[in-house]
Order: structure tokens, then C-alpha cells, then sequence
């Protein structure tokens, strides 16, 4: 049996792009999670308790199967032991083809794989940082330095190492907000 297997990410969150290409290949059962976290994976758990012989698992990419390096390489095993298969859209990996597979793209796809979960998860904390009103990345000076800095800069008085020690602006911080 074909079975689809989809999660939500921060690109898909509905499902829909995977719902799509799961169907267009075929399978027979498509399962979703019901959310996106690592933990409490119902539908996988299920599906893999439930694996028979000549199955094959059809997924879009290999990090909504697997949450880290290690547990896909614990979940490949399972199924391999069950006599079944998985198949990655994406990457093009199909293993009932495995004798056949080039290291060099194993090892391409894993690092994939791993920058996939990395950019996933960043862009889950910068959501939830903007839900939460926080503003990313490095925090902005205090005008009142900035203002003091530039200043300083206009009156042609100090170096621009004097400025950086005495109002904490670096040159290449002054630059930026005089061009602006």
C-alpha cells in the first residue's frame, strides 16, 4: 500500500502543497499530523505500528517524516525491517531502489535534510517573536546616542574612534544613518 504521510511546516502549515503532490502520486491513505511539534506524532507512531511488508511511505520531504539526523535513521531502520519503503518527493530518494542510491547524494540529501529543520525552526521563533511584538535580530542604539554621535561627526572635531568610545556608535553604524 502507497501511504502519505504530511505535517504541517512553516511553509505549509494547511497541508495543502503536500496534500497535492501525495495525492498526484498516488497514495492510497494519506495521514496528516495535527500540528507540527516533534512531540506526541500520533499519525506516525500509528503508521509505523501498523507497516506491512510491500508498503511504501510517501512523504514530500525527509524533515516532515523525521525530526532530527538521528530519528530518521532510527525510523529508515524500522521500516526497513518491516519489509517496506520510503519515498522522498523532494529529494528523489525512493528506498526500495537503495542498491542503486550514490552515497555522495545520501549524504547531500542528509545535510539538506538538517538545513531544512534549522530554517523551519528559525522561522517558527521569528514568528512567535513577532506574535509576541518582539522586534528580531540586534538590538537598535538610543537615538539620543545616535543623534550625539552624529553630531560629534558633523562637527569635525573627533575621529571616528573618539565617537565610537565615547557614544558606543561604531563607524560602520554612523555611516548607516547618515546616509538615511
Amino acid at each position: 500500500m502507497k501511504i502519505g504521510y504530511m505535517r504541517p511546516f512553516q511553509e505549509d502549515m494547511a497541508c495543502a502543497l503536500q496534500l497535492k503532490c501525495l495525492k498526484k502520486e498516488g497514495c492510497e491513505r494519506i495521514l496528516i499530523e495535527g500540528h507540527s511539534s516533534a512531540k506526541k506524532r500520533t499519525e506516525l507512531e500509528g503508521m509505523i505500528d501498523f507497516l506491512q511488508s510491500g508498503d511504501q511511505i510517501v512523504v514530500t520531504k525527509l524533515f516532515v517524516l523525521a525530526d532530527s539526523t538521528r530519528h530518521l535513521v532510527e525510523l529508515l531502520e524500522v521500516i526497513e525491517e518491516k519489509g517496506a519503503c520510503l519515498k522522498s518527493l523532494k529529494e528523489g530518494i525512493d528506498t526500495d531502489k537503495a542498491n542503486s542510491y550514490p552515497f555522495s547524494d545520501i549524504v547531500k540529501h542528509l545535510a539538506d535534510f538538517q538545513s531544512d529543520m534549522i530554517s523551519d525552526k528559525t522561522k517558527k521563533g521569528l514568528t512567535k517573536a513577532k506574535q509576541n511584538g518582539t522586534a528580531p535580530g540586534r538590538p537598535r542604539k538610543p537615538d539620543e546616542n545616535v543623534q550625539r554621535a552624529i553630531a560629534m561627526y558633523e562637527s569635525k572635531q573627533y575621529s571616528l574612534a573618539q565617537i565610537k568610545e565615547k557614544t558606543g556608535i561604531s563607524k560602520s553604524t554612523l555611516y548607516r544613518y547618515l546616509e538615511s
